[in-house]
This record gives C-alpha cells, sequence and structure tokens, in this order.
C-alpha cells in the first residue's frame, strides 16, 4: 500500500502568497523609506526659513474728520488689492524682478553646483529655465493669505540664513513697489481727469473773453453800462436845460417891448435841445432805432448775455482749479502701502527640510500605495 505524499508547507499556495506579500512590502515599502532616510539625513542640504508678514493699507479722508481739521482715517485696503498682490506673489513676473536684482540659481542650488553630488531634490539646477525658477519659486516661498483679515505671511528658504533673510526683504521691497504702481496709476487717473477738467473749463473761459472783446471792439464801447449811465446823465442834463430854454421863451414872450429876435433864438434853441433829447432817446432805445446803428439798450443786453458767460466760466475754472489742487495734494500722500508687522527674520538654526515629517508622508504614501495594490490582486484573484 502506497504511502501518502507529503506536501512540504513551504510549497503551499498560502505560504507562497505570503511569501510575496513579504517580498513586495520589503522592496516597495522598506526599501524606498530605507533609502529616503538615507538621502534626507545624509544628502538633503539644511535650509534656513526667514518669515515675513504684512498687509495692504489705504488712508482715506473723511468729510467729517476734515472739518474737524482734515484729520484722515486709516483702514484696511479693499480685498481687490490684497488678492491682485496675492496673485503677484506667485507670479513669473516677480520672480524675473527679483531675479534681475539677485542671483536666485545661485541661492537655490547651493550649496554645490553638482547635483550628482550635491541635493537633486531639494535644489535648483544652475541652467534652470524661467519656467523651472517659478516651479522651484513655489516650493521655496510658501504664502498663506488670510482674505478675511487680508494678512499675507510668507515663509522664504534658503541654504543660507542671509540669503533666505535678503530674499524675504527683496520680496517685501518689489511687493512695495508694485502697490506704490497701483497708487500712482490711480492718482494718476484722479489728477488727468482733474487736468482735462481745467483744461476744458480754460478753453471757455478764453472763449468768453474773446468774445467780450470782439464786442468792445465792433462797437467801439468798453462798458455799455458805463455808457448808459452817462447817456442817462446827458439826458437828464438836456431835459433840464429845455426847461430852463422854455422859461426863458415864456419870459420874452411875456416882456414888454420885447425883441422877436431873441424870442426867435430862444425858439431854435428849444428846437435844438428837444432834437438832441430826441436823439439820445433813440440811442437809448427808448424811441427806436436810429440809422446811425443799434440801439444801447440792445447793445446792453448783448453786453449782459457775454458778461454772464463769462462769469460763469471764471467760476467753473476756479472750482475746476480748486479740484485739481485738491488731486495733487491727494497724490502726495501715499494712498495704499505695505504695512509690515513682522520683519524679515533672520534664522539660527536650520529647521528644513522636516525630515522626520517627510520621512513619515513617504512611509505612508508607500504603505497606502503597496496596501491598495496588493488587496487589488487579490480581489482580481478571487474572482479569477
Amino acid at each position: 500500500m502506497p504511502s501518502p505524499q507529503v506536501v512540504s508547507p513551504r510549497g503551499s499556495p498560502t505560504r507562497r502568497r505570503q511569501y510575496w506579500v513579504a517580498v513586495t512590502f520589503v522592496a516597495c515599502v522598506v526599501l524606498p523609506v530605507i533609502l529616503a532616510a538615507w538621502y534626507l539625513w545624509t544628502r538633503a542640504a539644511d535650509q534656513y526659513a526667514s518669515t515675513l508678514a504684512f498687509t495692504v493699507r489705504s488712508e482715506e479722508s473723511t468729510p467729517t474728520l476734515d472739518l474737524l481739521g482734515g484729520l484722515s482715517e486709516f483702514s484696511g485696503a479693499s480685498s481687490s488689492d490684497t488678492d491682485i498682490l496675492y496673485s503677484y506673489l506667485q507670479s513669473q513676473n516677480i520672480v524675473a524682478a527679483i531675479q534681475r536684482d539677485l542671483d536666485l540659481r545661485g541661492i537655490w542650488s547651493a550649496p554645490g553646483t553638482d547635483l550628482a553630488h550635491g541635493d537633486p531634490v531639494f535644489a535648483l539646477s544652475p541652467e534652470a529655465t524661467i519656467e523651472e525658477l517659478v516651479d522651484h519659486w513655489q516650493r521655496k516661498v510658501k504664502i498663506f493669505y488670510d482674505a478675511g483679515t487680508g494678512l499675507i505671511e510668507l515663509r522664504v528658504l534658503a541654504f543660507d540664513p542671509a540669503d533666505a533673510t535678503h530674499l524675504a526683504e527683496e520680496i517685501y521691497e518689489k511687493s512695495s513697489l508694485m502697490i506704490n504702481a497701483l497708487s500712482d496709476a490711480a492718482r494718476e487717473d484722479a489728477i488727468g481727469y482733474a487736468r482735462d477738467e481745467v483744461e476744458l473749463t480754460l478753453d471757455r473761459l478764453k472763449g468768453a473773453r474773446q468774445a467780450m472783446t470782439e464786442f468792445r471792439n465792433r462797437h467801439q464801447i468798453v462798458d455799455p453800462g458805463a455808457e448808459l449811465e452817462v447817456r442817462v446823465g446827458v439826458l437828464a442834463g438836456l431835459q433840464r436845460q429845455l426847461v430852463d430854454a422854455q422859461v426863458e421863451l415864456d419870459m420874452l414872450r411875456t416882456r414888454p417891448g420885447r425883441n422877436d429876435v431873441q424870442v426867435l433864438n430862444a425858439e431854435q434853441r428849444i428846437e435844438m435841445i428837444e432834437r438832441r433829447i430826441g436823439a439820445e432817446r433813440a440811442r437809448m432805445g427808448a424811441v427806436g432805432d436810429e440809422p446811425g446803428g443799434q440801439a444801447l439798450a440792445e447793445l446792453m443786453g448783448q453786453y449782459e448775455v457775454l458778461a454772464v458767460e463769462r462769469e460763469f466760466a471764471e467760476a467753473t475754472h476756479r472750482a475746476a482749479l480748486a479740484r485739481f489742487d485738491a488731486a495733487q495734494s491727494e497724490a502726495r500722500r501715499q494712498s495704499r502701502y505695505l504695512a509690515a508687522h513682522v520683519r524679515p527674520t533672520v534664522a539660527e538654526s536650520a529647521r528644513y527640510p522636516e525630515r522626520p515629517l517627510l520621512l513619515l508622508y513617504v512611509g505612508l504614501f508607500l504603505g497606502l500605495g503597496w496596501a491598495i495594490a496588493v488587496l487589488s490582486a487579490y480581489a482580481v484573484r478571487d474572482r479569477g
């Protein structure tokens, strides 16, 4: 009778699966974690952090405070200004601007330009393009933005503490320049509108004064009002003379042994005075127009229209000049500015990269990936 065949435990399917699970765990999790730990503690260079925090502030004048003495009210800037600055801090523009002043490739390629023997993970290639430099900027410059309060905090990393501080100061300077540029654009718009208004009102005033000058030259009258007063005075004098002449004529007619020559002269004098009075009245418009030209009353009406236009042009021009002076006065103030409540700090110890935390992340990521892969393989096997 044949003896039963004994199967080796190592050759059983269950043991083989356990063996390959252990092998894959070591190959996919343990060895990469050991490699990551070796790299972090032997190859990864120490990095120093400089912290900077600021907010955008604006200075606004209120009418109530102006009445109390021209004080100013300080308030936070609108969210749009801070949002613009937050976007600018992540843009290629600020990277290119700082690259022109500082050698970012040299700062972030330390501690060595040979990546084969340096730190190829956390360091930047000295021949990096501007796009690679912007990507590396996102890793080295962390921006924390609180939209509710408008506060922006930056953490700048570099392989040298002095480089980190210098870079943080340069970021603050470029951010201030950008905010000042926004303020300059807004102020230039306000001053430009005021300047255009001054030029418009000045042209109107010149036109009104030119019309007044042409009127005076055409009619040879400086001021029709003064001319009218003179004419009224002349007319009043003539009327007095007429009354005196009429009285004198009556006396000559009633005088015994009158002289006809004197009576005739008195009558001619009265006739001449009446004719002169009629001419003066005609010139003032009291009796209609004479062939000699327009009535003085009509000229007076035209002059008053021109005078009103000139006075209105002068008033609007004075108001435009006042607004222009106010706009210039406002432009002398920096209406928007950066207020740094945390100046760039100087690190005394290297806290980055955070090796234990990074190693933990690597282990969790690899472990979860390995577990998902093993479970997926068992699921496929069981369905087959």
